[in-house]
């Protein structure tokens, strides 16, 4: 049996100017393109990190308040509208070292079939052919857990997880609707399901965010920037 996985103890989650580095980084994106198929993103062998998620998972909040930008990634009314894949780059203006994308979310039920099956295809085309992929954040709404659909997502990424070739990082938005049981029961349900995935690797992890009270949002900052720098 696979054990799961642990989090780090607080006192030694991240070193605070760790973090403030990380910050800092991620607050440097920027808009780059938008493509609608694989085929219309840029070439070139900058990591990418790619943002998945049900539509309302929080998805493009996350994004905004690791940028500490209000308005980077948009974040419709209506949750499912996102149809393309969005590219921002990260790192110095003339001499950028990584991307973000954000994926179209999944999973809406007023969004129209043919429209889905359309979207899902390019995401599943992305995460599965893209070269530069490097990391995934998969975001997961703490008060539902892991869906169907996550966990069909997490079968479909598999063959790319481990080994180096892929990372993944499990963050669970909306942390401050629960109250502090709450929360450990979804991170402890989380790090179980994980860890039969993980095994032995140290590629896959799991964190409580909230945008509103900024929890988790260092720890995901200096997560994503160790996989373009590690120390």
């Amino acid at each position: 049996m696979t054990p799961p996985l642990q989090p780090r103890p607080a006192a030694v989650q991240m070193a605070p100017d760790a973090a403030a580095v990380a910050l800092a980084w991620l607050h440097g994106a920027r808009f780059l393109t938008t493509a609608s198929k694989l085929d219309q993103l840029p070439g070139g062998e900058l990591p990418e990190i790619a943002f998945v998620g049900r539509s309302n998972a929080g998805k493009s909040t996350a994004i905004n308040t690791l940028a500490q930008q209000k308005r980077l990634a948009f974040a419709s009314r209506t949750p499912g509208r996102t149809q393309h894949i969005n590219l921002f780059e990260v790192g110095p203006k003339d001499a950028p070292d990584a991307l973000l994308a954000d994926l179209p979310g999944y999973g809406y039920a007023s969004v129209e079939r043919t429209a889905k099956l359309r979207w899902q295809e390019v995401m599943a085309d992305y995460l599965a052919l893209r070269r530069p992929l490097h990391g995934v954040v998969l975001m997961i709404d703490s008060r539902l857990g892991f869906t169907e659909l996550d966990r069909n997502l997490l079968e479909f990424l598999a063959p790319r997880l481990g080994g180096g070739e892929v990372r993944l990082l499990a963050v669970l938005t909306k942390s401050d609707k629960l109250n502090r049981a709450e929360g450990a029961r979804a991170l402890a349900a989380a790090q179980e399901l994980l860890g039969g995935i993980a095994g032995e690797s140290s590629d896959i992890g799991v964190t409580l965010f909230s945008a509103l009270k900024r929890e988790g949002v260092g720890d995901v900052a200096e997560t994503l920037r160790g996989w373009v720098h590690p120390a």
